[in-house]
């Protein structure tokens, strides 16, 4: 049975909680990016937390926290208070580490609430311009002559998945050539020394405009405003066909929802500012700014189809 005092008592127990979530920020922000400098999250991080930081009128701090692919960065905001002031700006690799890493330290669901997407990059399929075909159909037709390699980032990497991704809807014969880094990557598919790969855009979109590479298809939904010419994978005929490098914002689970909704708000007002999204575009970025139920939504689907890829793969590290 609970006592008067008990029941006089617990307004006095809650106002701090109260208090702390009403006057958030009430310190400066630290935004964890889990890799290492230049990369497509960092330089998302760095475009927003300056700008962030002006209207909350509070320092926000990028923190570059890389390995395990991202899991410790991941593990640190998991374990920082849940109070709006460390946040997690990710990628792809947030979806892909579950089914990738035989054990992790947080569920990316139960651990994690979600505030927005800022950006998105495609995934590209090119080819050396010396490579005899011009299409994808043209592709499939020559991998069912010869056995052909396409080239990754690395085991696990969203470019090895969206490979995998064309070997099961096409039932092309490739061989994957892992790499350590996108750079190395570019330069043997220049040389002819591997056959195809999905990159990013923003690592190849100047070898596809002078000549260098042969740029296929992309992976979104819809063409790429550089790229008018270049379909995409649904529309020629594999209705599927989506996967794409995205740039995540979450905090530890449990943070205040005015604190959630307060960030939400902001960095989706920053993205679309005309400067910003400018800066994205020269990157081979485009702004999504979607809710935090849709990015949950949007994560559920993602480990879903990331668990399909990477058992068919056989991908798997320690």
């Amino acid at each position: 049975m609970i006592s008067r005092r008990a029941l006089v008592a617990s307004p006095l127990l809650l106002a701090p909680t109260l208090a702390n979530a009403q006057d958030f920020p009430s310190k400066p922000l630290r935004v964890v990016v889990p890799f290492a400098a230049g990369g497509g999250a960092d330089i998302v991080a760095r475009l927003v937390a300056p700008r962030l930081g002006e209207v909350l009128e509070q320092p926000v701090v990028v923190e570059n926290r890389a390995g395990a692919g991202g899991n410790l960065g991941a593990e640190a905001v998991m374990r920082a208070p849940a109070d709006g002031h460390t946040l997690l700006l990710t990628s792809s690799a947030f979806a892909i580490n579950p089914s990738l890493y035989r054990q992790i330290p947080y569920h990316p669901v139960r651990d994690f609430g979600p505030i927005t997407r800022p950006a998105l990059m495609p995934n590209i399929l090119v080819v050396p311009a010396s490579l005899p075909v011009r299409s994808v159909q043209e592709l499939v037709e020559h991998a069912k002559s010869r056995s052909l390699s396409y080239a990754s980032a690395g085991v696990g990497t969203g470019t090895h998945l969206a490979g995998e991704m064309f070997k099961l809807q096409t039932g092309a014969d490739l061989v994957h050539v892992p790499y350590r880094g996108g750079g190395a990557v570019v330069a043997d598919l220049i040389a002819g020394r591997v056959a195809l790969t999905f990159a990013t855009l923003p690592s190849v979109i100047e070898f596809v405009q002078n000549g260098q590479l042969r740029a296929l298809a992309v992976t979104t939904a819809e063409r790429w405003p550089s790229l008018p010419d270049v379909p995409t994978m649904q529309q020629i005929g594999f209705p599927d066909f989506e996967i794409s490098t995205w740039i995540g914002l979450l905090a530890p689970a449990g943070t205040p929802s005015r604190a959630v909704n307060q960030l939400h708000r902001e960095v989706v007002r920053i993205i679309q500012l005309p400067e910003v999204r400018d800066r994205f575009a020269t990157l081979g970025m485009v702004t999504v700014g979607d809710t935090p139920e849709q990015f949950a939504s949007f994560i559920n689907s993602e480990l879903r189809m990331y668990e399909r890829l990477v058992k068919a793969s056989g991908a798997s590290l320690e």
